[in-house]
């Protein structure tokens, strides 16, 4: 992961109940560990592991991808904004490397 992700919120100051629409890129190979290279040799799994998304110490989104998505994976989720804080978003894959995005959310 040597980019960091991109985010895009749909409102960084929504009113309290609104619901607020997060969609999230990062850069990743998802190499599956079943292709060969050119030489024959098993290409390393390295997929994401594991991806959360919270709002200060509130969880909001907990997912474990499977071997099936595709590179450079695309994530949409929604929230109904109830308190202020940091959204943060951290991604992990296979190799323990982990990358980490995050945005003020301001509940009016």
């Amino acid at each position: 992961m040597a980019r960091p992700p991109r985010i895009w919120i749909s409102s960084e100051t929504p009113a309290a109940g609104e619901v607020v629409r997060v969609r999230a890129q990062i850069v990743h190979v998802m190499e599956s560990g079943l292709r060969l290279d050119a030489a024959g040799a098993l290409i390393p799994r390295n997929t994401l592991t594991h991806f959360t998304a919270t709002i200060g110490e509130a969880l909001i989104l907990d997912w474990v991808p499977e071997t099936a998505i595709s590179q450079n994976p695309y994530i949409e989720f929604t929230f109904k904004a109830r308190l202020s804080g940091t959204l943060t978003m951290v991604w992990s894959d296979a190799t323990g490397v982990v990358a980490e995005a995050s945005q003020e959310i301001t509940v009016l």
